[in-house]
């Protein structure tokens, strides 16, 4: 992603104390979210969208702030003295993995994510820079990913590749959510039902079927399901998106992203001339990105 890629970003990713001049320590957090579940949908298979995990709830970017203040205020208390710090949860110019690796929570898998031992790769991870020295935990020094290659072979875009690294441009969770312009036609049909990011190099991780699971917020806000109804999804007009998913992970994408992304789930799932006749009435629904999604499906199925 290019703007990973700045030399301002890499500057500041490479030296936590461009951020906080007086950090002397940092303190890496995992969270634990819960895996998705085995069976994806009851629903119409012909009208269902799957949702990553990671989504279900408030989302982590509200959830987790509140949490680290407390943990900082408390800390404080602890030592008996205030210090500067600064937080961040996928949110700053931090190398969140790598750090958490030399703080020995885990290392970073062959699908690229950070494995705990314990609790796998369904993790949120934070950090706070703090002002105050604290003693180090020793790095996790070991791969335990072996031989195992599921997570490459199960990739259905193929994004996954054998040096560690991962080819953003062809992951369907950097597709469905951090690609602003159109969908490359190509790469649409092996993004399948998702509408919101993407768990299978997780779900085929043998560290996962034995990790415990934890919930990150109760269901009193937030999603609930990890999967939606397409056609009902498709109806929603910006004040309805906004109502429905206000303080939840799916606001990243607005809902020209998303609708687009339901569209392409759509087509995925096969023809119905009842499809056919609600693609067409969005063809006209005024958002370009939409309207392109819509007008391809269109000519393709007409």
């Amino acid at each position: 992603m290019d703007y990973l890629a700045s030399e301002r970003s890499i500057q500041r990713r490479a030296d936590p104390r461009t951020i906080l001049p007086e950090c002397q320590s940092i303190l890496v957090l995992g969270y634990r979210y819960p895996a998705p579940p085995e069976n994806k949908s009851d629903g119409d298979p012909f009208y269902s969208g799957r949702i990553a995990a990671y989504a279900r709830g408030r989302d982590y970017h509200l959830v987790l702030p509140e949490m680290m203040e407390t943990l900082v205020e408390k800390l404080q208390s602890r030592l008996g003295r205030t210090f500067s710090y600064r937080y961040y949860t996928d949110t700053g110019p931090i190398l969140e993995r790598e750090l958490a690796q030399r703080a020995g929570l885990g290392w970073i898998g062959k699908n690229t994510c950070l494995i705990h031992p314990q609790y796998g790769s369904y993790l949120l991870l934070a950090e706070i820079l703090l002002g105050v020295e604290l003693e180090k935990d020793p790095p996790f020094e070991t791969d335990q990913c072996g031989s195992c290659t599921r997570c490459i072979q199960a990739c259905p875009t193929g994004c996954i590749l054998p040096d560690r690294t991962l080819d953003a441009g062809h992951c369907i969770s950097y597709l469905t959510i951090e690609h602003k312009g159109s969908l490359p036609p190509e790469l649409t049909p092996a993004m399948g039902d998702h509408v919101f990011g993407c768990d299978i190099c997780q779900q085929v991780c043998p560290w996962n079927e034995k990790a415990a699971r934890k919930t990150i917020s109760g269901k009193e806000d937030g999603l609930e399901s990890l999967t939606v109804d397409l056609k009902e999804e498709l109806k929603l007009d910006a004040q309805g998106f906004n109502r429905k998913y206000k303080d939840t992970a799916l606001m990243r994408t607005r809902r020209s992203r998303y609708l687009r992304n339901v569209l392409v789930a759509m087509e995925n799932s096969g023809f119905t001339d009842e499809k056919l006749e609600m693609i067409k009435k969005i063809k006209d629904d005024g958002d370009d990105l939409i309207m392109e999604q819509a007008g391809r499906i269109v000519e393709k199925w007409e």
